[in-house]
């Protein structure tokens, strides 16, 4: 049966401010999404049986909870298709980390399953869908580093200058939703331009309460800061710093603790899985 191996990659925020809260909850952010080359990898095999299945299963998710088959499942409902598919999951993004590993994985599934299935889905279509699964998911479908406003999902592609990035995971696992929740979390930080962050950059308004929450991430965060302008990505707890290029970023790293796992990545600004779309 037809089968693809996909590369699905991760992202870091290099700033999220929350501008404010939506009557529903949400709340309204602007941020920068950086495509690393560095991720997951899923095997997806057609099957013709309609069945999905998925392997490994992840500690501590409920099969059917996972993003990878509940995104398989809303392209089945949306196309109507009788096809399954076996997706095996190479995991080597580290989960509740806000790299967007799961959010990838999904967006991976729709646009694979999309190939394979022969659907044909257009990206907006296949966008529509990923909106169900999580903000983040749009992002990775639509495959290019972007600027984001809304609740994320209202993206524009940004060329990015190259940079290298060494990324710490402390040993810790923070609850988004207890983050976006706190009542110490800052929630009407001034909107900024485009022109702005270029000039001047951003910050993470997520990363004082995680830092209180998480003493795992503050020293972190400490310790990277002596080498470079250390922060959070999404609601961490992985912490991140750039470099100009992978010798510099390697240096710090091997300087790093034992006890963190790290990893170097460049920068992308377009996502291998372009060509499938």
């Amino acid at each position: 049966m037809p089968s693809l191996h996909l590369f699905s990659p991760a992202k870091l925020n290099l700033f999220l401010h929350i501008t404010g809260r939506l009557p529903n909850g949400y709340h309204k952010l602007q941020t920068v999404f950086q495509l690393l080359d560095y991720g997951d990898s899923l095997a997806l095999q057609t099957r013709k049986d309609g069945n999905l299945q998925l392997t490994p299963q992840l500690l501590g998710i409920n099969q059917q909870d996972n993003l990878i088959i509940r995104a398989a499942y809303l392209l089945k409902q949306q196309t109507q298709t009788d096809l399954g598919a076996n997706i095996q999951l190479l995991k080597r993004l580290p989960m509740g980390g806000g790299m967007g590993g799961g959010s990838s994985n999904a967006a991976t599934t729709l646009i694979g399953l999309n190939h394979l299935w022969q659907t044909g889905l257009s990206v907006d279509q296949l966008t529509d869908i990923g909106m169900q699964l999580g903000a983040d998911v749009p992002v990775f479908v639509r495959g290019n580093s972007a600027w984001a406003e809304g609740i994320g999902e209202k993206l524009s592609p940004l060329k990015l200058p190259e940079r290298w990035y060494l990324v710490i995971k402390p040993q810790c696992h923070v609850s988004t939703a207890e983050i976006f929740s706190h009542q110490q979390l800052t929630r009407d930080t001034g909107a900024i331009t485009v022109a702005a962050f270029f000039e001047q950059g951003g910050h993470n308004d997520c990363e004082h309460v995680v830092s209180q929450c998480y003493p795992e991430v503050a020293e972190a965060l400490r310790w990277l800061r002596q080498y470079s302008a250390a922060q959070l990505t999404g609601t961490g707890a992985c912490v991140f710093a750039s470099f100009t290029d992978q010798d510099q970023a390697k240096a710090i790293f091997d300087k790093a603790s034992t006890k963190w796992e790290c990893f170097t990545a460049r920068g992308i600004n377009h996502s291998p899985l372009q060509p499938l779309l």
